[in-house]
Order: structure tokens, then sequence, then C-alpha cells
């Protein structure tokens, strides 16, 4: 083949008004101080117009003052070559999980990473950090993580190209209300670069240390349909705080169908909540998911622009928050006349109040003290799920610090119930942990109305309120040797007994799937259970059968019932 003809002369070409060349500009730099020196050098041997040799000194120190010319920078690339370096980039080694930070620096402002490594740097200009990357490693094609634009260096021209949308996507994934939509209705499976299969919305999640406890709170609420098709969708301001913006990146890549990976990792999420909390949440130590769950709705709200006075302020409260009415009542003690025994009497001042809820305790039966020698059914107690909610059925009390509590829940109940199972005590002495079963004769169809204090101008009496279950936190124990030097959590602290052997507690979540109900596909999986990176499948029937921690429950959306409006206005609650 025949070389390409020059497009001008090569006395022009020589004059030093070619176009920049594709490699590093050092060359340019050393030719041109190396013609300096030589001019230099003629005028002080007499080959110049220099008539004295102050002069030529005079000239000759002056050009040493100045200062090098700084490399040439294009703004755009040169004609053929727009697709230059873009072969180099490595797709398979990029993740975009970890907090935006320089790696030299350690600087949030103005991060770029590179798309042949992976290691953000500040800046691109000629004396930053991700400049003098492209010269040491040959490394050139870098994105903006605020942006999204994509640059060559050293040259510093903008790359627009359309086999770069992949890398944005990923980067920071966008979502649509016809997307948002389908997530409920069609089921889909996607595969990864490694060519591996996975399912948007059940990703496993990467437990840095002992964030398991996060973990199961971000993929519980991220199918919230409320909270996700929020975070999904909704366009944060700049100035807004960096919790609700990291969560809503979190939530997004975890229906990401377009993910490189087959996994997430919450790192730059558990570093903003470690900053906010003051470092009672972090990855490093395992922490009580109800506990991290409480403050971060509470945190969620409050960022989003919730008030503390008003409710339902912010869609975190439209989705849990209910309301139930608190009855107190003092218990004194006096002897009897004979003075042998105690007698209880009610105080006759009954205090109510109504107090807004976003989780529901429920209260486990102490375990027996003693096996049955001769049924083994007592080895694990188990109770009825039903059983518990009579607590807040207004009936029955509870003693609290020589008080009578009676709980009684309150039209209207929210879309969203958060059933917490109390298993953890801890007393001066001993930490325990109730292994109790809850059961539940199926993951659909619990009836709350009889927990509720009716109120016919919201919902009929006798009327079902049924809702279903969509996420069920779960934990399993390891029994593990108490090591001096290695510091017990609150976990590991109630599941330890004083001089004896401690439980590692394992945190997972099993998850409805309900694209696969509603399509009634076989071969799919209606429930899932995830274990930090490992997702497995679950059966709806055997969901009871574990030690269940935290349950949400969906309020059933009420068919329309006639054609003439006589069920109008019912169902609700």
């Amino acid at each position: 083949m025949s070389k390409r003809k020059s497009e001008e002369p090569l006395e022009i070409s020589a004059s030093g008004v070619s176009p920049a060349s594709k490699r590093v500009r050092i060359d340019e730099v050393v030719d041109e101080a190396h013609a300096v020196s030589q001019r230099s050098s003629n005028e002080r041997n007499g080959d110049g117009a220099g008539t004295n040799g102050v002069e030529s000194d005079a000239e000759s120190d002056f050009e040493e003052d100045q200062v090098e010319p700084a490399p040439l920078r294009q703004t755009a690339p040169t004609e053929g070559y727009s697709d230059l370096y873009l072969d180099t980039i490595k797709r398979s080694i990029l993740d975009f999980d970890f907090e935006k930070l320089c790696s030299i620096t350690l600087s949030n402002i103005n991060v770029y990473a590179c798309l042949v490594c992976g290691k953000y740097f500040q800046g691109r200009g000629p004396k930053s950090h991700a400049y003098f990357h492209a010269l040491e490693v040959d490394h050139h094609v870098y994105i903006n993580m605020e942006t999204k634009k994509v640059y060559v260096l050293p040259e510093g021209y903008e790359v627009q190209n359309k086999s770069l949308d992949d890398i944005k996507y990923v980067v920071d994934p966008k979502f649509t209300e016809e997307d948002v939509k389908k997530l409920n209705k069609i089921p889909k499976e996607s595969t990864d670069l490694s060519n591996k299969k996975y399912r948007p919305g059940f990703v496993g999640m990467n437990n840095i240390k002992a964030n398991d406890y996060l973990n199961v709170v971000v993929q519980t609420l991220s199918h919230v349909a409320p909270i996700r098709n929020f975070f999904l969708l909704h366009k944060f301001a700049s100035n807004t705080p960096q919790l609700p913006v990291r969560f809503s990146t979190l939530v997004r890549k975890i229906w990401n169908a377009k993910s490189f990976r087959s996994h997430v990792s919450p790192h730059e999420l558990l570093q903003e909540i470690a900053l906010r909390s003051s470092k009672k949440f972090t990855l490093t130590q395992q922490s009580d998911p109800v506990e991290f769950l409480s403050w971060f709705l509470n945190n969620l709200h409050l960022t989003l622009g919730g008030s503390k006075s008003k409710p339902l302020s912010s869609v975190i409260q439209r989705a849990f928050q209910g309301r139930l009415r608190l009855e107190s009542q003092a218990i004194t003690a006096k002897s009897d006349t004979t003075g042998d025994r105690l007698r209880f009497e009610d105080s006759s001042n009954i205090t109510t109040n109504v107090t807004p809820y976003m989780i529901l305790t429920l209260d486990l039966p102490p375990t027996p003290l003693f096996r049955d020698a001769n049924e083994d059914k007592n080895i694990i107690p188990h109770v009825p799920l039903t059983s518990l909610l009579q607590k807040y059925n207004g009936m029955q009390a509870s003693e609290r610090q020589a008080h009578r509590v009676r709980h009684r829940l309150l039209h209207p109940l929210p879309p969203y119930l958060m059933f917490h199972v109390k298993r953890f005590s801890t007393n001066k002495f001993v930490s325990e942990r109730n292994p109790t079963i809850v059961t539940f004769a199926s993951p659909r169809g619990l009836d709350m109305s009889p927990f509720v204090e009716p109120n016919p101008e919201i919902h009929s009496p006798g009327e079902p309120i049924i809702y279903d279950m969509v996420a069920n936190i779960i934990l399993d124990t390891v029994s593990v040797a108490t090591g001096g030097g290695e510091d017990s959590n609150a976990a590991d602290a109630a599941s330890k007994a004083a001089g004896g052997e401690r439980e590692k507690v394992a945190w997972k979540v099993q998850l409805q799937d309900k694209a696969v109900a509603a399509s009634q596909r076989s071969d799919l999986p209606e429930w899932v259970e995830i274990q930090d990176l490992f997702v497995d499948r679950a059966e709806a029937e055997t969901l009871f059968t574990r030690e269940g921690y935290l349950m949400v429950w969906e309020r059933r959306k009420e068919k329309p019932s006639g054609t003439n409006g006589a069920g109008k206005g019912k169902g609700r609650a």
C-alpha cells in the first residue's frame, strides 16, 4: 500500500506548525530547548546579529529565565483518530461502587477514573495526578465521575463515541417511568461481562468486613415499591445531602440490567453513614439491623425535607408510618389485712397517648427452662404470628417499669407494616437469644382487622385488611470460641452467655419477586434468599422455619366491588 501524501510542503512542515502528535509532548519541549541553546551559541560565536559579548550574554540570560512553554493541548482529536486509545479500556476491572476519592490526595473534588486500571485521580490539567499517570504508565482514557464526560490525556480533548455509553450508564444508571412500571410485571434476566446470569434487583452485595446488617436493610428497602420507585426516578439537586443521593445510586445499581458485575458494593454509602452516625454504624463492626433501620429511616426522612412534627411529610413516612393508642396504668402494691401477702391494685389514673410508629415490636414468650423428655416438639419452641399480634388488640396488657400498658392500632394502617421480632435480651449477668420460631400459615393473606380499633368513617367494620409479605430478614448463628482480644458487637453480646462460648450472627434476607408471581413462571423462584454475595432459591412453604427478625408486609390493594359504586370507599386501611 502506498504512503499517504503530505497535505502541505515539507518546508512548511519543518517550520514547527505541524499538527500535534499523538505521542507524549516531552520530545517537542526538548527539541525546542535544544534549538534555543543552539541559536545562543551561534550568536556568541559571531554567527548572528550580536555585536559584542555583553549583549549576547544578556540575551542568553534572558532566554534562560524564560519559563518553558506548556505542552500543547488539543480541543479535538486529529482527523481520522477519534477512536484512538479506546481499545485500551478494560471493562472487566472497572468498579465504580467505591467512594470517589483521588488515590493520591484523597480529595473528592473533580475526580476522574482511569478506564484502563480503574484508579481515581484528581483533575486532568498539565500538573494534575491524572496527567502524570497518563505519562508514566501510558493510560490515556479517563472519565469525569460528576459530568460523565470522557477525555484522552495528555492531549486533553473530549471523546464523543457511542461505544462509551455502557460505561457512562454503569457509573450512573438512569430509569424512566416505563422501566419502573415493568419491574413488578415482567421478570428479567441479564448477563454480566463474565457471562454470568443474574436477575436485576436480586444481586449479591459485598460484605467488606462486618456490614451484613446494612446489606439486608438496603436489600429490603430496595423492594418496597414506593421507596424503590422514588429513588429510581427522583433527580436530586446539587445541594442535597449525600445520604439520600448515595442510597439512590446504590438502589439504581441494584436494579441495573446492564451491569458489568452480578453484584454491587455498598462502600460509598457506608462511608457516608459512618460519617453521619459518628461511627456508630461502620463496616468493621456488626450492628443490629433494626437499630440501624430505625436510624437510617429517620435520617432519610430529614434529609429529604421531612418534618419532625408534621406527619407523612416524606416518602419514608408515607410508606411506613402509622398511629397507635397507648394506655398506661401505674401498678401499686399493698399488703392485705394479715400482712402476709401483697395485693396489687391498679391506679385509677389512666393515661392515654396516640403515638406514631414505623416499626412494631413483637415480644416472644420466654423459652422453656427444661426440655420435655417425652416429646421432641418442645426442643425448638414455636409460636404463631397471630398470637404475637394480640399485643395490639387493646385488651392484652404487658408490664413495663411498674406500669401496665395496652396497645391498639388505629386507622388508617400504613401501606407497609414492619414487625420486629424481639429475640435479644440483656441483663446485668447474662445475654441471651430467644430461638423461638414465629410461624404463619402463608406469606400471603395476613388479616390485620382484629388488631385495629374500628372506625366506620375509614373502614367498614368486619371487613378484612389483608397484607402480604414482601421481605423477611432472618439470622443464622455459628458457635465460635470467645477471643480475649476481639471486641464483641451488639449482636454477639446478645448471643453470648457469661463465661461460655458466643454465637456469631449472620444476617440474611428473603425477598419476593413480584414479577415472577405476576407472570406465573415456574422456571424462576418466587422467593430469593440473599446472604452477602450468595443468592439462592427459597420456597414460600419454608419461610417460617427460619428465625425471623424483621418482617415487611405490604397491604393488598382492594379491587373495586360492583359497578354501581356500592363498594366505593371500603377496604381502605
